[in-house]
Formats: structure tokens, sequence, C-alpha cells
């Protein structure tokens, strides 16, 4: 079993700042890409950020200079070091890892349950 757990979601000011992590847990061999996603309400889900085992970055146009992933492998965590957050970055933030599991021989994509993020004066 397989799971990931997030945090440091919450409620900030506009300009504000958030980090959320993101740690899984289980029966894991490795781990390939890690990244974030979010929802906003009455929209689609999308693609924040990601980053893939040896750190490489990428990023959606809309968080770029704003927004930074990281991770540790040691510790199978995540991160989302989000600065000058707007009201448009209100949403669900989903962590997502493609994880090989001890049992398994090939990736399969794991969801955590979610974190909201709500920028508001």
């Amino acid at each position: 079993q397989v799971q990931l757990v997030e945090s440091g979601g919450g409620l900030v000011q506009p300009g504000g700042s958030l980090r959320l992590s993101c740690a899984a847990s289980g029966s894991i061999f490795s781990i390939n890409t890690m990244g974030w996603y979010r929802q906003a309400p009455g929209k689609e889900r999308e693609l924040v950020a990601t980053i893939t085992s040896g750190g490489i970055t990428n990023y959606v146009d809309s968080v770029k200079g704003r927004f930074t992933i990281s991770r540790d492998n040691a510790k199978n965590t995540v991160y989302l070091q989000m600065n000058s957050l707007k009201p448009e970055d209100t949403a669900v933030y989903y962590c997502n890892a493609e994880i090989r599991r001890r049992d398994y021989f090939i990736y399969m994509p794991y969801w955590g349950q979610g974190t909201q993020v709500t920028v508001s004066s």
C-alpha cells in the first residue's frame, strides 16, 4: 500500500506565501516524477509544477517566477513554495507521484487527498 499525505494549505492574504508538503509512504521501491496539480471551483484540474527524480522542473506559465517545486528523495517528499500569491491561485492542490511499489514492476500514478489553498483579503 502506498499513500501520499499533503500538508501546508490554508488561508493567506494576496501577496503572501505558503509552503505545501507531500510525503509518500508505504511499500515504495522508487519514485519517478512528482508534481502538484490544482482544481478551482467549476474548473478542470490543471498541472502546476513537476519535478523529475533528477531535479528537472516544469511549471505552468501562470506560476513561473512565483512558485518553486523541490523534493527530498531521501524523505520521499515533494514541496511547493508559493510566493506572491494571488486570488486566482485559490484551489484545492493535489500531490501526484509516479511510484513503483516493491511488489510491482511498473510505475503507477498516485494522488494525495488534496489541500485547500485560499488567497483572500
